[in-house]
């Protein structure tokens, strides 16, 4: 009565595919900065976003200002009006042409 116990074969790993070049996706591109043209506004942050609402620290990051004394320099559009509107205790606009 001796019991024959079924020995599993292991087996092999399986070989890694080779990923051909057209199988790959395209790498993305970072998007180049656009040029302000027309008239720019810049504006520089002069005040913490510490105890602020989370949308005024939006507004600023959106404006491209997350730290103190930063400057960017705009295009001068009704949206970009807006959010400096939102946050003018925030940040110093000086009008550039």
């Amino acid at each position: 009565m001796a019991e024959e116990k079924e020995i599993k074969k292991k087996t092999p790993p399986k070989k890694a595919v080779e990923k051909t070049a057209a199988k790959k996706p395209a790498a993305k591109k970072a998007p180049a900065k656009k040029k302000p043209s027309g008239k720019t506004v810049t504006v520089t942050q002069i005040g913490s976003p510490i105890g602020r609402p989370k949308d005024q620290r939006a507004t600023l990051i959106g404006l491209g200002l997350n730290k103190m004394h930063r400057t960017c320099e705009l295009e001068d559009t009704p949206s970009v009006r807006g959010m400096i509107e939102k946050v003018k205790h925030l940040v110093r606009i000086v009008d550039a042409a």
